[in-house]
């Protein structure tokens, strides 16, 4: 691979890597602006009416997006608990690995 090649390279992973980052904080700013107005809107009603507070409705939105957000985050930052740091890097670099000593095999 030549130079500019890889140069390439780098700046298509840059800028996809960016794009990634800039979905996850828009992402997370409109769930912390909708879920504002709606905890707001939970509140004033149970101001008024004393009980509708802990209804089971209440927090369902901002419970499961929040749940799609942290998931969100998790494929963003990287965070694998599971399988651990840089699993994906490992497993690739292990196949390459395995073909290179392959393909010296049958020179």
């Amino acid at each position: 691979m030549e130079y500019q090649d890889i140069e390439n390279d780098k700046l298509k992973k840059a800028k996809k890597r960016v794009e990634e980052l800039k979905g996850f904080y828009i992402h997370l700013t409109i769930y912390i602006i909708i879920n504002s107005f709606i905890m707001v809107n939970i509140l004033v009603r149970a101001l008024d009416d004393g009980d509708t507070f802990w209804q089971f409705g209440t927090f369902f939105t901002p419970f499961f997006w929040g749940i799609g957000l942290a998931f969100h985050a998790a494929k963003v930052f990287n965070f694998n608990p599971i399988l651990g740091k840089n699993w994906e890097e490992r497993q690739i670099q292990k196949y390459i690995d395995k073909d290179k000593r392959d393909a010296e095999k049958y020179k």
